[in-house]
């Protein structure tokens, strides 16, 4: 499979409660929903669907989950819904037991084995396996070379500090740029993929 990240992000690295008001406040962060005035449905949306019609599967850290798990199983009969509740979905988690798994075909990762066990996936067949949000479970994935690409959804505004999904560890990553899309509230989709070291 293909480690697949797909992230609303600001141009100062934050993606942190992109959605709302209350979705991640850790750190007295006090953007939540930031992202909702560039939120362009024909690039935006276009972009997410892409996403989710070419994944295999779908990852998560805890808290990302606790939220999907919360709020998609509600929206049933629409065909992104389905999608999402349909599809095969990992939690990594070192707190959640398998009575806690009520989001339909989710299975746990165990958090103390999670980059062993998702190595494992990745070695395996299929297509996408893909993470949104999840941020400390992506920089750690980023930090192990495990990432396959990076969908960053960059919406033009600066939050001045919160959640990044970039490790801070001095490593030197090159990427290549591989496309890129404008929107009409200045949203950007920009698809990175690993490039070669120098």
């Amino acid at each position: 499979m293909r480690i697949v990240v797909s992230e609303f992000i600001s141009l100062d690295g934050v993606v942190q409660a992109p959605g709302g008001a209350q979705e991640d406040t850790d750190g007295g962060f006090a953007h939540g929903g930031w992202s909702g005035p560039f939120f362009d449905p024909e690039v935006v949306g276009v972009a997410f669907d892409e996403a989710l019609r070419d994944a295999d599967a779908l990852l998560f850290g805890r808290r990302t989950w606790s939220v999907m798990a919360g709020a998609w199983p509600e929206r049933a009969g629409d065909p992104f819904a389905d999608r999402m509740n349909a599809i095969p979905k990992h939690v990594v988690s070192a707190t959640l037991g398998e009575a806690d798994l009520t989001w339909h075909n989710t299975s746990l990762i165990p958090g103390a084995e999670a980059i062993a066990e998702i190595g494992k996936l990745r070695a395996g067949e299929g297509g996408n396996l893909l993470i949104m949000g999840s941020p400390s479970l992506v920089r750690a994935l980023i930090s192990a070379g495990l990432v396959d690409e990076l969908r960053l959804i960059l919406m033009p505004v600066l939050l001045g500090g919160g959640k990044s999904i970039f490790p801070a560890d001095g490593g030197k990553r090159p990427l290549e740029l591989v496309s890129t899309v404008k929107g009409g509230t200045g949203v950007q989709v920009c698809v990175f993929r690993p490039a070669a070291q120098d």
